[in-house]
């Protein structure tokens, strides 16, 4: 056995990197559907409906089932939650080989949330590693090429500390090792949360922090970065923040956290909207497309509440909405499609794109 080295077969490496490379095909992007019981609890809430197996499985096989040629145009893959992914629409599919049938890769939500990290003042780590292989194995025997796992920081006076960087990215690390093992392409987020008053300089330092922790880790477990994808939080001010900043501004901070951190070999970065509203997301990502200077890894969208907001303003729950519900997510999918070639005009309407979408510490 080699001292250094990923102990990964050249088969399984070429099928992570080819998997890597096809979610972050240009013009595409991560469709996030692994909202958990209780975080779909409360979108249904917001649209007075009940929160319910069916309801929930409904609103997913409506998600799904829009129009397959215009949906895979711009998205390439949806991370699913573990009740999604072996739950059917109404023709008995079920939903990742439904997924796969319009061209569109399944993944995965490993993780188990966050739970505190102790010895810390207040911060957090995400739970999830026992077992993790096992699951692994049977989601990739279910039909999935891909997984996520969320870490989550926060800036405030004294976070995040090293302890709190230095455990999350092990925790990433370990994660991604596991899932390579078992032909799953990890998808690594290290999200920094948009709560607080700090600036853009502060964001983006902090963002350069983290992710140098995170793939220092990464090569201390011989991951292999090929088939990786990153997806981190945008550098941008905090919510309460009284200055705030422009896409211009946001993209030459986000890119220039990356440039410094990220390495080439990595193939996309499938940005989180982190709270963003449906259109700031997709003007954000625009000019983060359009920013001049080296970008060796393609820079697209893996987004939750910005592809879904307008979807379920519009749906209501009524089967007789629909097809309304679909062409909200085709306008967002759309627009983010061409955001992530830089070609986005800003002039898709959408039925919430200007509504705020930020909760304060948010979990799935």
């Amino acid at each position: 056995m080699p001292r250094f080295g990923t102990y990964l077969s050249e088969e399984k490496k070429a099928e992570l990197k080819r998997i890597a490379d096809a979610i972050v095909a240009p013009g595409k992007g991560i469709l996030a559907a692994d909202e958990s019981t209780g975080t779909m609890g409360k979108r249904l809430t917001d649209i007075n409906v009940e929160n319910a197996e069916e309801n929930r499985r409904l609103y997913r096989q409506l998600l799904f089932s829009t129009e397959a040629k215009l949906l895979s145009q711009h998205i390439s893959g949806v991370i699913l939650f573990h009740e999604t992914f072996y739950q059917k629409d109404d023709q008995g599919r079920l939903f990742p080989d439904l997924l796969k049938s319009i061209g569109i890769i399944p993944g995965i939500k490993v993780d188990k949330g966050v739970v505190p990290l102790a010895g810390s003042d207040g911060e957090v780590t995400t739970q999830g590693l026992d077992g993790l292989a096992e699951r692994c194995a049977e989601y990739k025997k279910g039909g999935a090429d891909f997984a996520k796992w969320r870490c989550v920081l926060k800036i405030q006076s004294h976070t995040p500390s090293l302890q709190g960087m230095l455990e999350n990215a092990n925790v990433l690390a370990r994660y991604a090792s596991i899932c390579q093992q078992n032909g799953l392409v990890p998808i690594v987020e290290p999200e920094i949360l948009p709560d607080g008053d700090h600036d853009l300089e502060t964001c983006q330092k902090v963002s350069e922090q983290v992710l140098a922790f995170v793939y220092k880790a990464l090569a201390d477990h011989h991951v292999y970065l090929e088939g990786t994808l990153l997806k981190p939080n945008m550098v941008t001010p905090g919510q309460s923040c009284p200055k705030r900043s422009t896409p211009e501004e946001i993209a030459r901070a986000t890119v220039t956290a990356l440039q410094r951190t990220v390495p080439a070999a990595v193939p996309g970065v499938t940005f989180l909207s982190g709270g963003q509203s449906e259109q700031d997301a997709s003007v954000n990502l625009n000019a983060i497309n359009k920013f001049e200077g080296k970008k060796p890894w393609a820079l697209t969208f893996s987004y939750g509440r910005a592809l879904q907001a307008s979807v379920l303003k519009a749906w209501k729950g009524s089967k007789d909405n629909v097809g309304k519900g679909q062409d909200e997510l085709l306008k967002r999918a759309r627009a983010n499609g061409q955001a992530a070639l830089g070609k986005y005009d800003g002039k898709i309407e959408s039925a919430a794109a200007g509504a705020s979408l930020f909760v304060s510490n948010h979990a799935y």
